[in-house]
């Protein structure tokens, strides 16, 4: 069964934005989202905001707290307004709406201004023992769950993926990635794990506006990095190359080189992100693109693998 996003009527729509931000919606300007319903609305007070709608889970007042302070302390997201709160069977956040800015920095693909941008994101959140729990991260990034199996249950397909006969260098890429994670032992930071064009809106090679906040985790710098060099550039994906690149300007924005094992869990949370996608292709029946047979055995051998 495919994920369905949550539906939402115009009058209670209405009925939540004059509760929790003191005006009523006047007009819908565009309805857009993926795991969420995205709503951008002309309040009748003039305002023009963003109401997010999804299921209701404890840690997206957790993210919802990081996405506020990091909007304090000056990082370039849309202000927080409301939530979350109920809204029918669901819950409901509201944010500032930011319009303009380019799909990509003027760079083009070079991973700098990316990595950069993530790195100084993960220098203004706050501590993970601030704030609460962020727990459990998204299924693409959470290699460590306890759901038994290898593979954690996703959140757009109604499938476990341990339960399809898929192929057998994607498991085998998941599980090497996944015992290489487990050798790690660096402390926790916050930062965001579905760091991609879809979600960043740029001003030349300045960072106008990052959106997304209920992708925020927990994890060491290693596999917040190593996630974003994997996938930064999607719908088309980064080279090996261009995941190095990543990884290269991250460590120089951050002030100081990973260690060896650091890099090298870089690149087994890079592999299980891009593994665990494809597994979720092949278990819908569509072409593998997110990852090669090829492809895998590189990142594998990058991560000290093979």
């Amino acid at each position: 069964m495919a994920f369905v996003q949550p539906e939402v009527n115009a009058v209670s729509l209405g009925d939540w934005c004059q509760w929790h931000l003191g005006s009523r919606a006047e007009d819908k300007m565009f309805q857009s989202g993926y795991l969420a319903r995205v709503i951008g609305v002309r309040l009748a007070d003039g305002r023009e905001v963003v109401v997010k709608v999804r299921t209701e889970e404890p840690r997206i007042a957790a993210c919802t707290e990081v996405h506020r302070r990091l909007f304090e302390a000056g990082y370039p997201c849309p202000e927080p307004l409301a939530g979350p709160a109920p809204l029918g069977w669901h819950a409901a956040t509201a944010e500032s709406r930011i319009t303009g800015g380019a799909a990509r920095p003027g760079s083009g693909r070079a991973a700098r201004p990316f990595a950069e941008a993530l790195a100084e994101l993960v220098r203004l959140a706050p501590r993970p023992a601030d704030v609460p729990s962020l727990a459990p991260a998204p299924p693409w990034a959470d290699w460590n769950h306890d759901q038994g199996g290898l593979w954690p249950r996703p959140e757009d397909l109604d499938a476990d993926l341990n339960n399809f006969a898929g192929p057998a260098w994607l498991d085998a890429a998941g599980q090497a990635a996944r015992q290489k994670l487990a050798e790690g032992h660096d402390p926790a930071v916050i930062g965001h794990c579905d760091w991609m064009t879809e979600n960043l809106r740029w001003d030349g090679t300045r960072l106008l506006v990052a959106y997304d906040w209920d992708s925020l985790f927990a994890d060491s710098e290693a596999v917040i990095a190593g996630l974003a060099a994997a996938i930064y550039l999607y719908p088309t994906m980064p080279t090996v190359a261009e995941t190095r690149d990543f990884l290269d300007a991250y460590a120089t924005a951050r002030g100081r080189p990973f260690s060896p094992g650091e890099l090298q869990r870089c690149w087994a949370a890079g592999l299980w992100t891009r593994a665990f996608d494809a597994r979720k292709q092949d278990a819908a029946q569509e072409e593998v693109t997110i990852l090669t047979p090829d492809e895998a055995e590189t990142r594998k051998r990058q991560a000290g693998l093979g």
